[in-house]
């Protein structure tokens, strides 16, 4: 955006006036400069905007934890427009829509939302924790209009998972319901539109039961058919970033937060993305993506979602600056 500036000041033109051409050259150059910086300055103050989602049993503005995420990139990058995504009208709705709201219905709302705020218009950074990882890698391939320029995925669970050793607040009867639920059935029509972890289960001893019936993964994961407006769409993505958590007690196989999975036929050996068909047949076009150098693969050494602020300001900042 260019700078412009007015002088109202008829005594000032007059005196302006009465100097000779050589220094009326001179000032006029001297304020053509001075334009020319403060222009530039204010282009260079510029920001690109940045999008977060939060992961299961968490909400947009939890003080512990999006709260202070929000914070810390407002500090370290000032004058940055940060929007964290809130599923529904109130906090208790959000963290109740993590586990029971329909993750099509989700990323539908997203992109609607993001699309109706001015601040976006331009395009912005994404930046997703746990399952808001993967949702917000299918708002980018579903909705390029605002684009999102760097997806940066924390621990998501990009290939699904195939168990839930311990979910997020294990004390609580939600848990143990979520998991009842997915060793009855993952894939009956009544989990898999009533529970979000279901639309991300991917049970490798059962790949034509997942691929027929997964609701969400499946899709966005090309598994059924090649969708090319979502292989287009992320690629123009100019960086995806993964970030896996060494130490992870989470994430059944931890593999996942890279795009790796448990082989075909079996729960045991896992292969990473590029040993698996989806990067061999370049379905998603990752393979080109990382030919291209746009993919980049950090870990951390802890658990799920466990991070140190020098850790984040040194690994994450710098995609998002």
């Amino acid at each position: 955006m260019s700078a412009t500036y007015y002088i109202h000041n008829k005594a000032f033109w007059k005196l302006v006036n009465m100097t000779s051409p050589s220094l009326q050259h001179l000032f006029f150059g001297t304020v053509q400069l001075m334009v020319a910086i403060l222009g530039s300055v204010q282009g260079s103050n510029t920001t690109t905007p940045l999008v977060i989602w939060h992961g299961m049993g968490d909400s947009c503005c939890n003080p512990l934890s999006m709260g202070a995420i929000k914070k810390m990139v407002e500090e370290e990058v000032p004058g940055v427009y940060v929007l964290s995504l809130k599923i529904g009208e109130t906090i208790i709705q959000d963290t109740e829509n993590s586990f029971f709201m329909d993750v099509n219905a989700q990323v539908a709302f997203v992109c609607d939302q993001l699309s109706k705020d001015p601040n976006l218009k331009g395009g912005y950074n994404a930046m997703g924790f746990s399952q808001g990882g993967q949702f917000l890698r299918a708002v980018a391939q579903r909705c390029p209009s605002p684009p999102m320029k760097t997806l940066i995925s924390v621990g998501g669970q990009h290939q699904g998972v195939y168990g839930l050793p311990r979910c997020p607040g294990e004390s609580s009867h939600i848990c143990d319901w979520i998991r009842k639920q997915l060793n009855s059935g993952a894939y009956t029509d009544f989990v898999q539109k009533h529970l979000v972890q279901a639309q991300y289960w991917h049970d490798p001893l059962n790949e034509e039961l997942y691929r027929t019936h997964s609701l969400f993964l499946a899709d966005v994961n090309q598994e059924r058919v090649v969708n090319k407006t979502y292989k287009k769409n992320l690629q123009s993505l100019e960086k995806f970033v993964m970030v896996k958590f060494l130490k992870d007690t989470i994430v059944d196989p931890v593999d996942t937060e890279w795009f790796g999975f448990l082989k075909p036929g079996q729960a045991k050996e896992t292969e990473t993305l590029q040993e698996s068909i989806l990067y061999k047949e370049d379905r998603l076009g990752l393979a080109e993506m990382d030919k291209a150098g746009k993919l980049v693969f950090l870990t951390s050494d802890g658990d799920h979602l466990q991070f140190t602020t020098e850790w984040f300001n040194a690994k994450l900042l710098p995609y998002i600056r």
